[in-house]
């Protein structure tokens, strides 16, 4: 069960840095770390809601 979580944390992570990237680039946003950090833990909070047992696995539900 750990090494699904851990894989959906690599992919979520390239997902949301990707996705920071592109609203750098194409939205003329400016980049945060702080602000890819918090949608990071939002999402995966929502995720873990939504029923990732692999992610609620690796404690990241305990993470606010």
């Amino acid at each position: 069960m750990h090494r699904k979580g851990f894989n959906s944390l690599v992919i979520l992570g390239a997902w949301i840095l990707s996705k920071h990237r592109n609203s750098y680039v194409f939205d003329g946003l400016a980049p945060s770390n702080q602000v890819a950090l918090q949608t990071f833990k939002n999402e995966s909070h929502s995720r873990i809601l939504g029923g990732a047992k692999g992610l609620d696995a690796l404690g990241l539900g305990r993470v606010a």
